[in-house]
């Protein structure tokens, strides 16, 4: 048990980037380290050059909607490839794998109802200087992951640490 309250770490993520299918190997360490304890949000920053990029972030929106959407996160992350080659029906099949009702995630992405949520994330990314994914952000501090991960994890833990409650 992790003595203390946790800062809330946050993933700024985009559902078609290799980089940060890297990043969820973080996030699982940090799961497997400090598990419920440490509150993680994802956030998202879809990229202009994945056009399935903006689909990816309002279908995880509902997965989360439907209480899946870490396992919907990761389950996605774990094909990016296959979402860049077989587009927007990637997002349909996983859902089924994990659960989630793929026809609500279908109709999700035709009436747009996450929009709102996707958009605000990425104006927010912007404002606080989000430039590529993954990026994290804890105890008020960015980190730029898609550079390297070596050590990363590493910095990312001493912010946790350094910012617990006393």
């Amino acid at each position: 048990m992790i003595e203390g309250s946790l800062p809330r770490l946050e993933l700024w993520c985009e559902l078609q980037c290799p980089d940060c299918r890297t990043a969820l190997d973080d996030v699982r360490a940090l799961r497997a380290e400090y598990g419920d304890a440490l509150p993680i949000e994802l956030r998202h920053f879809p990229l202009e050059k994945h056009k399935h990029a903006y689909a990816a972030a309002q279908a995880a929106e509902e997965a989360f909607a439907q209480g899946l959407g870490w396992p919907y996160v990761e389950a996605l992350l774990d094909r990016v490839e296959d979402l860049e080659a077989r587009g927007e029906a990637v997002l349909l099949e996983v859902a089924r794998e994990v659960g989630v009702d793929a026809e609500e995630v279908d109709t999700a992405l035709v009436d747009g109802r996450h929009t709102l949520i996707v958009d605000a994330d990425q104006a927010e990314g912007k404002a606080i200087g989000v430039t590529g994914t993954p990026t994290y952000v804890i105890a008020g501090q960015r980190l730029d992951g898609g550079q390297s991960q070596e050590g990363l994890r590493e910095r990312i833990t001493a912010l946790i640490e350094g910012a617990k409650a006393p």
